[in-house]
């Protein structure tokens, strides 16, 4: 990866975004990042609330303009809050589709005019939450589900002309469990995976040569429960 080669991740600031962008960084890549909160010191980032997919899209183009283009995009941000259908406010609900399944396109749109121009890549970022359901997490498997359809016909798409893989990940190490109730939460000894192993496979995914499209990436712990 070269010192040219420029990296967008939204969220992040932290959990597996902030894993990425560190493993840019230290590809010799420059990680750009769209979150609510800054990253990194010295990480250009634009702050926003993907749950507005307008300043979403708007974001994404302003920080690219600026930083003089785009070579691949990586949508890491996503949010959880497990509970019954009927339990969970719709507005929290409608919160975690938008940011986990809308922004992710809306991203996607703005930038798609510079990864064009660069024959550049996206990687996009569903869970095993996304290929098997499980109870109390209706919102979620219903973005993480639409992330796999999206990026699947996204590929066909855009083939020949933007390299697209899905990434599903496992349960990983991350802050991502921290503000559930405590039955939402991994147990004691859960096994969970390392954020940086599952950037490494993010890595992997964008050096592919031209031509060559890594399409679907499944990386989580041996041990993961909700896979397969």
């Amino acid at each position: 990866m070269n010192a040219g080669y420029t990296v967008l991740v939204t969220g992040g600031s932290s959990g597996l975004g902030a894993a990425v962008v560190s493993a840019v960084a230290e590809a010799g890549g420059r990680p750009l990042v769209l979150d609510r909160q800054p990253p990194a010191d010295g990480v250009p980032w634009a702050a926003c609330d993907l749950a507005d997919t307008r300043a979403a899209e708007a974001a994404t183009r302003e920080l690219v303009e600026d930083n003089g283009g785009l070579d691949a995009v990586v949508t890491a941000a996503g949010m959880d809050v497990p509970g019954r259908l009927a339990d969970l406010p719709g507005e929290v609900w409608d919160r975690i589709v938008t940011v986990d399944l809308l922004a992710t396109a809306a991203v996607i749109r703005a930038a798609l005019p510079f990864l064009e121009a660069s024959r550049g890549r996206i990687v996009t970022v569903a869970s095993t939450l996304g290929v098997k359901a499980v109870s109390d997490a209706t919102a979620y498997c219903a973005a993480k589900f639409g992330v796999v359809g999206f990026t699947r016909s996204l590929a066909a798409e855009l083939a020949g002309r933007v390299g697209v893989t899905l990434l599903i990940p496992g349960g990983m190490r991350t802050a991502f469990f921290d503000d559930r109730d405590p039955q939402y939460r991994p147990g004691p000894d859960a096994i969970l995976n390392d954020p940086a192993d599952t950037a490494a496979a993010v890595m992997f995914a964008l050096t592919q040569p031209v031509g060559s499209a890594v399409r679907e990436l499944v990386v989580c712990a041996e041990q993961e429960s909700s896979y397969p």
